[in-house]
């Protein structure tokens, strides 16, 4: 079987029409997420994204174009010329290469999936046949491709990514590691222009098709490992997939990045700030290990480089065993000879033991170049579920944490502060009781903290709108409970910075 793929040259303005020619059929047959969606139903849409096509191989049975452009595209079976003819441009498609024909039928050269933009824009997503994210089965690759050599598509890991990168508007945007171009995709939207990176020169003509079908503008592609391809240059915004598996040996360029343990994600935070223009951000996913006699939260502070403010935030930990069956999977290792398995699991395992490593983390890391003397690190554990998008938050992290750096405790309960939108208390105690065991506050939106506070900090929080400083309110709450305002005010504006650490509430600018 064939391993091209095709072509979609921006800068050929009969390529460029053909491909606009190819998107417009694709709108005009609703090949789209919500089209997806009202086609297959609720349960054979989700089926899909788990890469379980049987549900929507029940669902696609008749001649219309969107069931037609399903099975090529998503299902990646043969179609009949004439079936395509009636939903496609099929002689441009042949042309470019989206098609191969075979007889009296065409077949999908890449898998095309639809995917809904930011603002409810219609993408899509290119990759290699066979290499859909999630499948219980693992990447199977198709059409001859070297398994090396495959580009995936899109999944809940470039989601996550997209989901919390800041979307400020900024002049040079880098996606390093690009993959299927997802990442340059996004940044084309806020970025005056976008460089992709990427070791592997497939991913980089698969980023270029992505775009270029999605109508984006075009990245300035170069191939290379890390920083390599950009030495020299600096940037607002980088983002990065990185391969981050930690495993014995580089076998997938998809996710082994060919070095040691994390030395791969430790390498590229530590560059990253030499690639950075000041107040820029770098956002990427990681993994990394728990190695027994050291406390990962320290492990992580040792990659921040000087002049970086950095958020780091571990969403899962698996075992040693856990994390090998889970990359065996999926690279299709549990599908082997038992013994063949069972020395692949045993090579995972050597690693594991000859690195001291008891678990293995996974979580998001960004970096702000503050160029403080004083930066603020974070490291903090999170597995509990979030609101996306959380881009907007990440920025009113970091705004936090210059207030908190630049404000003492005088200056502190000056200050005026507002509860953040979608907190609710809640009172924990037993039936009957007159008064709580304690007092939660709890974030419906966002990150969705909950932290417990006392019957001041709740009191505090409830009444801060913004119209009064915090010194007055304690001690308007001070008469209330008979305590001392001087104690109060003593021993309050640490539990205040908690709270506006963790976004309960909002410093309010006074002066605008």
């Amino acid at each position: 079987m064939s391993t091209h793929l095709p072509t979609a040259d921006a800068q050929d303005p009969e390529s460029s029409a053909r491909t606009d020619r190819l998107r417009e059929a694709l709108l005009a047959a609703a090949f789209t997420a919500d089209g997806l969606l009202d086609l297959l139903g609720a349960p054979a849409y989700a089926a899909l994204a788990r890469s379980e096509t049987v549900p929507a191989l029940r669902r696609t049975g008749g001649d219309g174009p969107l069931e037609t452009l399903v099975r090529l595209f998503l299902l990646q079976r043969p179609v009949e010329l004439r079936r395509a003819r009636a939903a496609l441009p099929v002689d441009d498609c042949l042309a470019d290469g989206w098609l191969v024909q075979d007889g009296d039928e065409v077949r999908a050269a890449v898998d095309v999936r639809p995917y809904s933009g930011p603002e409810g824009q219609d993408w899509w997503i290119v990759s290699d046949l066979g290499c859909a994210v999630g499948g219980a089965g693992g990447i199977q690759g198709a059409g001859g491709v070297d398994r090396s050599q495959l580009v995936l598509g899109v999944g809940g890991a470039s989601t996550t990514l997209a989901g919390i990168t800041v979307r400020k508007p900024v002049g040079k945007a880098l996606d390093l590691g690009t993959g299927s171009g997802i990442q340059a995709l996004h940044a084309a939207q806020h970025a005056t222009s976008v460089t992709a990176t990427d070791l592997n020169p497939r991913a980089l003509r698969i980023a270029a098709l992505t775009l270029a079908l999605s109508g984006a503008q075009p990245a300035d592609l170069r191939e290379g490992s890390l920083f390599e391809p950009v030495d020299g240059e600096t940037y607002d915004l980088i983002v990065s997939n990185p391969p981050f598996v930690i495993s014995p040996g580089a076998r997938l360029t998809y996710r082994d990045g060919g070095m040691g343990g994390d030395d791969l994600c430790r390498t590229l935070v530590q560059q990253s700030a030499a690639y950075l223009n000041d107040g820029g951000y770098c956002q990427l996913l990681a993994n990394w290990q728990h190695v027994e006699g050291e406390d990962w939260r320290d492990r992580l502070r040792s990659w921040v480089p000087s002049g970086c403010d950095a958020w780091i935030v571990q969403r899962e930990v698996q075992d040693v065993t856990q994390y090998a069956e889970l990359w065996l999977r999926d690279g299709g290792d549990h599908r082997a000879a038992d013994d063949a398995y069972a020395a692949r699991y045993g090579a995972w395992l050597d690693e594991f033991e000859a690195r001291k490593t008891k678990a293995v983390g996974f979580g998001w890391i960004t970096l702000r170049k503050s160029g403080s003397d004083t930066p603020s690190v974070t490291v903090e554990e999170w597995p509990h579920p979030v609101e996306q998008p959380l881009g907007d938050r990440v920025v009113g992290h970091f705004d936090r944490q210059d207030y908190l750096r630049s404000t003492d405790d005088a200056a502190l309960l000056a200050g005026h502060f507002r509860l953040a939108g979608e907190v609710v208390q809640e009172q924990v105690g037993l039936p009957g009781a007159e008064d709580p065991e304690h007092v939660v506050l709890r974030q419906n939106r966002g990150m969705r903290r909950a932290t417990k506070v006392d019957t001041v900090g709740a009191g505090f929080a409830g009444v801060c709108d913004g119209s009064l400083p915090a010194g007055r309110i304690l001690d308007a709450i001070a008469q209330l409970v008979g305590e001392d305002p001087v104690l109060l005010r003593d021993r309050t504006p640490e539990a205040i910075r908690m709270l506006v650490e963790q976004g309960f509430l909002d410093p309010v600018d006074q002066a605008g």
